[in-house]
């Protein structure tokens, strides 16, 4: 059960998440246009929904091997060999990179916290914001993890299972 939840957690959160932004984009046009009042707080919300959208969608993205590559370099490679070793390394690079911003993330929010900024229109921390930076990073480590232990253990030494 667990395994389940965590192998489609930033699906479930993306869907859901979706769902309620839509709800309350929508919800904010009606107010506006039929009752000629707003909420205070909709866009502010809906603007904070996409950041975490962005930063979950990105380890999604990861898991299901959907960001854009360049493969230049992997194509000149003759042997499956020295592709896998060179899809190992870009996957390291990018793994470093997620690691640092993860890093420098929660380095932010901790600031955050200890200043207690708030946002304007809901008075809402805004580290809980920037919360998704290092959070979605952390969780792109993980799936990169993963993808990297899977291409390593791989019997096709080809990578086209990675879908590169």
């Amino acid at each position: 059960m667990l395994r389940k939840i965590f192998s489609n957690l930033e699906e479930y959160l993306l869907v859901y998440s979706l769902m309620f932004s839509v709800a309350l984009v929508f919800g904010q046009v009606v107010m506006r246009y039929l009752f000629s009042s707003s909420l205070y707080w909709s866009e502010e919300m809906a603007r904070y929904l996409f950041l975490w959208q962005i930063w979950l969608g990105a380890s999604y993205a990861t898991k299901e091997h959907r960001h854009l590559r360049i493969e230049v370099v992997k194509d000149i490679l003759k042997t499956e060999k020295s592709k896998k070793i060179f899809e190992l390394f870009a996957l390291s690079i990018w793994l470093a990179f997620s690691i640092f911003l993860a890093f420098k993330g929660f380095e932010l929010v901790k600031m955050l916290l200890l200043r207690r900024q708030v946002s304007p229109a809901m008075r809402f921390p805004m580290a809980y914001a920037y919360l998704s930076v290092p959070v979605g990073c952390s969780l792109m480590s993980i799936r990169l993890i993963d993808n990297m232990l899977h291409l390593i253990h791989s019997n096709n030494n080809s990578g086209s299972n990675m879908g590169v």
